[in-house]
């Protein structure tokens, strides 16, 4: 644990002198009436001790934990570097709103997406990266070795998050091979997963394939469809959630055109178990010697001290209206 901001943490002793000094003026002026005979006042009751403290010190905790959370307090874990066997692998998935039917359960993205994480998980000595594309597309993680980070990411995507209409395939290719242009690794790899035919785009998917190619890049390119038409979820604004027929639009021959140019392999998975043995197919990839660069994985940890100051804060509020009320 560490903080990226300890100085805020020298408010919290003045929240409590702050406190200090409200209880102070509240027990000099919580003298009984009338004095007693020789003026000492009457004992306290549990009831007025706590009327008077709880302004003071319900406050100054929750102002101690919101010092704490605005210290920004992060976990640390470090992975560390060396030598390792590994691959550049960038996962280029289709997100657009096909992606939704059922053919693959529960439904072809989240199908697609559980397997890529357990593919992830395998790879520890691989960075990787990912991009998504619907009719246009979205780097969603750069290359990396923090498998949890990516697995994040994968988490995610959701259908039609890219904003734009379509498939745009070669799009997709050319934002994927932007990611290993700078790459030392000597063996370079995309994932390519789409469940349907290249349909809009600038760059067209044969030359993408090109591109790639010259980059000494391969290609797996996965249809993720079954065969025949298929039912997809839609989001109706006046029914809700809907189930309408789509056509089997993957392009087959393209996919294997694609995988061809790069000396990759193409697959087509019509179901959850096919699209597991692709996954582990691809996983039998060569590997090549790299050197993994230590990496420090930050997390902030800021919410929970906010969720208990906060919740001080209202106890204090709600003491004060019920329990603790006090009338003139």
């Amino acid at each position: 644990m560490r903080f990226a901001h300890p100085w805020a943490l020298a408010l919290a002793p003045l929240a409590w002198a702050a406190a200090a000094l409200v209880v102070a003026r509240g027990r000099a002026a919580a003298l009984a009436y009338p004095a007693g005979a020789q003026g000492r006042a009457a004992p306290e009751s549990r009831r007025a001790l706590l009327a008077r403290l709880s302004p003071a010190v319900l406050p100054a905790a929750a102002l101690t934990l919101a010092a704490w959370a605005l210290a920004r307090p992060q976990s640390v874990r470090a992975l560390p570097g060396g030598d390792g066997r590994g691959i550049d692998i960038v996962l280029a998935v289709d997100t657009s709103l096909s992606m939704t039917a059922i053919d693959i359960k529960p439904n072809r993205i989240t199908a697609a997406k559980d397997l890529a994480k357990a593919f992830v998980r395998g790879r520890v000595n691989d960075r990787i990266g990912l991009v998504t594309f619907g009719g246009a597309p979205l780097l969603a993680s750069p290359l990396t070795v923090d498998a949890d980070a990516l697995i994040d990411r994968l988490d995610s995507l959701y259908p039609g998050m890219t904003k734009v209409d379509g498939t745009a395939i070669g799009d997709g290719l050319v934002s994927a091979a932007a990611r290993l242009k700078d790459s030392s690794a000597k063996s370079k790899v995309i994932v390519l997963l789409t469940d349907g035919r290249s349909n809009t785009g600038v760059v067209d998917p044969l030359t993408a394939a090109k591109a790639v190619a010259a980059l000494g890049a391969k290609v797996y390119a996965i249809g993720t469809a079954g065969r025949g038409p298929a039912m997809m979820e839609i989001d109706d604004p006046r029914l809700g959630r809907q189930l309408v027929p789509t056509d089997d639009d993957l392009d087959e021959e393209l996919l294997a055109e694609v995988a061809r140019l790069t000396g990759g392999k193409s697959y087509r998975a019509q179901n959850r178990g096919e699209l597991e043995r692709v996954f582990e197919d691809i996983d039998h990839l060569e590997r090549s010697a790299v050197k993994k660069p230590p990496v420090v994985a930050v997390a902030d940890r800021h919410e929970p001290p906010l969720a208990a100051a906060a919740l001080l804060l209202f106890a204090e509020s709600a003491l004060a209206a019920t329990a603790l009320l006090r009338w003139p």
